[in-house]
């Protein structure tokens, strides 16, 4: 079996009386593309940071291509990119100045070539001369994702790419990504998105700095205690709130114009919910099965961990 390209062993940090990150403890292999996902302030980018070299662990350890993250830090950066969150490129330099800048800052000769390559792969190459800071949300994601690529790292660290990006140059993004997997690049990556988390091969599930579950996106989906259910049949807001005074408000979860509810006790308490939603003015509600969501697995398995804490 291959050893795991990024492995770590209860990873964790501090700042002062916070626990940021907790026991983190990961295998990942080549080629993989693994989801880190959670809510804002689960610490998904500490997480991140951590993994490559950002951040100093306060406990816990482990090696990163089979480098020592603790004592290998510079050799580890040099073999993976990273994109952060927020746009950290040079606005006044053109696109092609800030792939030049990271290519001397990586210690890259004759990058012209694999620069080229890259602008045709991120579909930059009309915008070449432009400079960054003129360039649209999504443009600026695919920059950033060119520089962090120059010197072909082996490990790719995406913190939540897809902020602030619009639905078409989302897409783009998502193909830049597949070509990326099929080169045998392992890809981690950072979302409060749990659609995003569908794509991964596997993905962890953050809370409150740990790492609550850890497997793929199906066998997650399959953990759900009782069925999913979707309910219709009036205005939403008020049903909500009708089933939330008799069941606990993890059993719901809204999307817009559709209610999710989990029922535990099967038909017994379909009727149980439909006699309370009469009793107080709604009558005529549906109640249809539906497959079970990750985002119904993730409120389920939060309210679960808030229990045992």
């Amino acid at each position: 079996m291959t050893d795991p390209v990024i492995e770590t062993h209860d990873l964790g940090r501090d700042f002062g009386p916070v626990n940021a990150v907790t026991g983190l403890t990961l295998a990942l292999n080549r080629g993989e593309f693994f989801g880190l996902v959670g809510p804002d302030g689960a610490g998904k980018s500490t997480a991140i940071r951590l993994l490559c070299g950002i951040l100093k662990p306060t406990s816990g350890g482990g090696r990163i291509l089979g480098l020592d993250l603790l004592s290998n830090v510079e050799a580890i950066k040099a073999r993976i990119g990273y994109l952060s969150q927020s746009f950290t490129l040079y606005g006044d330099l053109t696109v092609d100045e800030n792939i030049e800048f990271f290519a001397d800052l990586h210690g890259v000769r004759d990058f012209k070539p694999r620069r080229d390559e890259l602008l045709a792969f991120t579909r930059l190459d009309p915008f070449h001369k432009r400079l960054a800071q003129a360039l649209s949300g999504g443009m600026k994601k695919k920059l950033a994702l060119a520089c962090a690529l120059i010197h072909t790292p082996e490990i790719l660290l995406l913190d939540e790419p897809s902020t602030g990006v619009d639905p078409v140059s989302r897409g783009e993004f998502w193909l830049i990504l597949k070509k990326l997997l099929d080169k045998n690049i392992t890809i981690v990556m950072t979302t409060p998105y749990l659609d995003e988390a569908e794509r991964c091969s596997r993905i962890g599930l953050m809370s409150q700095g740990r790492l609550i579950r850890f497997d793929t996106p199906t066998a997650i989906k399959g953990e759900l205690r009782g069925r999913m259910v979707a309910v219709s049949g009036g205005p939403l807001g008020a049903i909500h709130q009708c089933l939330k005074q008799r069941w606990p408000a993890t059993a719901l979860v809204r999307y817009g114009d559709r209610l999710h509810f989990c029922v535990l006790r099967g038909k017994e308490e379909l009727i149980e919910a439909a006699d309370w939603l009469r009793q107080n003015g709604l009558p005529d509600i549906r109640f249809d099965p539906v497959e079970p969501s990750l985002e119904d697995v993730f409120v389920a398995l939060m309210s679960e961990n808030k229990k045992e804490a």
